[in-house]
């Protein structure tokens, strides 16, 4: 997605945070069908799940932030925690991912925001990756779905040069 005018996806005026502006967007449509739960382009993904139709049930636009000097996706670490056969004992699961969804602004800021690592399946397999920038799975295989992982991060949007977003999903709740 460029930065072109927000309001106008054809116009050719640069936007000094245009990252900044696209998650703005992607956090007020998903608002409009969400209840604060933590052709494909952005504004079409927007678009969509901005309409107003009876039949649309999606609540998320996932998406990838492209890193200001590399080019290269942005892969985002967490832990996750697990619990053991319903008892007090615990431990915590290491993920990342390249794919986002976004979950809000900090107080007082525009660029400072919250995201939610979205863990893609492939072929209904989990996918991990096994080094910063490539999937150790099957490359030949299909994303078929996201799961919300609960598992938030903190970035400043003005360290990314770029934004692809996907097309408008629900993800699966985290178990």
């Amino acid at each position: 997605m460029g930065c072109s005018d927000q309001n106008n996806i054809y116009s050719t005026k640069h936007r000094e945070h245009c990252v900044c502006d696209i998650v703005q967007r992607i956090v007020y449509a998903q608002d409009k069908v969400n209840k604060d739960n933590c052709d494909t382009s952005c504004y079409t993904s927007i678009q969509q799940l901005s309409d107003k139709k009876p039949f649309n049930v999606h609540t998320t636009i996932p998406f990838l932030l492209y890193c200001r000097n590399s080019c290269k996706p942005f892969i985002g670490k967490g832990f996750m925690t697990k619990h053991h056969n319903h008892c007090s004992e615990k431990s915590f699961k290491e993920i990342e991912s390249p794919f986002f969804r976004a979950k809000k602004f900090l107080r007082g800021s525009k660029c400072c925001f919250r995201l939610e690592l979205l863990l893609p399946i492939k072929d209904k397999k989990f996918s991990q990756l096994c080094d910063y920038y490539s999937y150790c799975d099957d490359h030949s295989k299909k994303i078929t779905d996201f799961i919300a992982t609960g598992v938030c991060l903190t970035v400043d949007l003005n360290q990314f040069i770029g934004i692809t977003c996907l097309d408008p999903i629900t993800p699966i709740s985290p178990k």
